[in-house]
């Protein structure tokens, strides 16, 4: 096996170290809440900070990388990230659990960012998309076995170890990154932007403390439109600024190539749907149809099955079609799937949602794999880093928005329709969201990304 493709099974080894970390703390939720004597809504903190903490840090990651090297500031975050996940199992009270989380988002929006970066720094284009191939397989696997893993940890064994499998992983890829990744030379040091770290740090933090009260209700909805639209005036100032400082926190130079810019945007609505579906589709299971959560959730795997099961041939999908090709394709099965599934009733075969799940999810992971590939194949390699981090930032917001959209039109269309229309409406709505996607998409030339391809 080659070195580079070592590295890159390593740097997939602490994205899903990280994503599986992210994912897998839902299921111990109510253990957890039982063992600290607090509320559900105030345990749920520990995503939702989470969260916001990832979407804040993740900006400083390639000024950082540039300043004190790649490898160093990789090995560092994985073991920050390791020695967090040990406090967080043995925190004495919820106070120190939740700092311990804010621990654990910093260090994990040093850490994915950075993996990506290494891998990307030194691969041709020709062979990008084959190395960040690599890099999607956790993005896949993680939420799918997430449940399961948890679930079965809080069942048999301890929530403690919901955290503590992190440290094995963590002292494990830290060593063998020490000896397998080059020590990469550290460039001229160049001032902080530390206006546009703040002015990015408070919009990205706003909008998503806005999301997250979006989900909470009708009561918290003014609250939250108000703090969202704060939040993207913020983002407007944060662009500004970026186009304008001499040393900017990170370029926005990549958004002048037009598939890198295409993938921020059409992409950003993708990732929109890669979080609101498998949520929407669980809650209708179980609300309207009256299932337990064990079955809906038996039933929504198969979108992650979709994921993990179109991957091995992803890439020669994207061979024989070209970028273009393999997203509108991609775009088609999430559209069909989506308005299919508002029209599943109580009596529907069973195996009939099961199929639309899994070939949402098989559209989903053929969609995020052309994204990916797509995102850097025209950008130069002095200029990924910035590119990668802009991807990064953009990334995790929509993610975090996603849920939140989903929740806030079911609730609207709750207030005019019965609970089984607004979600099948809801699911209307996201396969509609796939519209501007697909015009955006259509105008690329046929021949886009044909460099990492042939």
């Amino acid at each position: 096996m080659r070195k580079e493709i070592k590295i890159a099974l390593l740097m997939a080894a602490s994205f899903f170290m990280e994503i599986l970390d992210g994912t897998i703390v839902t299921t111990a939720l109510p253990k957890m809440s039982n063992y600290f004597h607090t509320s559900t809504s105030t345990i749920a903190l520990l995503i939702s900070v989470y969260l916001i903490t990832v979407a804040i840090f993740i900006p400083l990651s390639g000024w950082i990388a540039n300043r004190f090297g790649k490898k160093k500031i990789w090995i560092i975050a994985v073991i920050i990230f390791t020695l967090s996940s040990l406090g967080s199992a043995a925190a004495p009270n919820f106070s120190f659990l939740l700092i311990m989380r804010i621990v654990q988002g910093i260090s994990g929006a040093l850490m994915t960012p950075t993996a990506r970066l290494i891998v990307l720094e030194k691969t041709p284009a020709a062979q990008l998309l084959k190395m960040i191939s690599y890099l999607i397989w956790p993005a896949l696997i993680a939420p799918a076995i997430a449940p399961m893993v948890g679930g079965f940890i809080v069942t048999y064994w301890n929530w403690k170890w919901i955290f503590l499998i992190n440290v094995p992983i963590g002292l494990i890829i830290a060593l063998i990154g020490a000896k397998l990744i080059h020590t990469d030379q550290v460039q001229k040091a160049t001032t902080f932007d530390f206006l546009g770290f703040i002015e990015i740090a408070f919009s990205s933090g706003v909008i998503l403390v806005g999301a997250e009260l979006a989900t909470r209700g009708k009561d918290y909805w003014a609250s939250a439109l108000v703090l969202i639209v704060l939040g993207v005036i913020l983002g407007f100032i944060v662009f500004k600024h970026l186009k304008k400082s001499i040393n900017p926190l990170f370029s926005l130079d990549s958004l002048k190539i037009t598939s890198f810019r295409i993938c921020q945007t059409s992409g950003s609505v993708l990732w929109l749907s890669v979080g609101a579906l498998p949520y929407i589709l669980t809650i209708f299971l179980q609300t309207v149809f009256h299932w337990s959560a064990v079955k809906a959730g038996s039933y929504v795997i198969f979108i992650f099955i979709g994921n993990i099961g179109i991957k091995p041939f992803t890439n020669a999908i994207i061979r024989k079609l070209g970028y273009r090709g393999a997203l509108l394709s991609s775009f088609c099965m999430i559209f069909t799937t989506s308005i299919a599934l508002a029209f599943i009733k109580i009596n529907t075969f069973p195996i009939w949602i099961m199929f639309l799940a899994l070939i949402s999810g098989a559209g989903r992971s053929l969609a995020l794999t052309a994204y990916s590939g797509l995102s850097f194949v025209e950008i130069d390699p002095k200029d990924r880093n910035s590119a990668n981090t802009l991807n990064a930032v953009v990334s995790t917001l929509a993610q975090g928005m996603g849920i939140s959209l989903i929740t806030v039109v079911v609730n609207l269309l709750q207030i005019f329709l019965p609970v089984a229309a607004a979600y099948e409406f809801g699911f209307i709505f996201l396969a509609l969201l796939m519209i501007f996607p697909v015009i955006e998409v259509m105008f690329l030339p046929k021949n886009i990304g044909h460099a990492s391809i042939t």
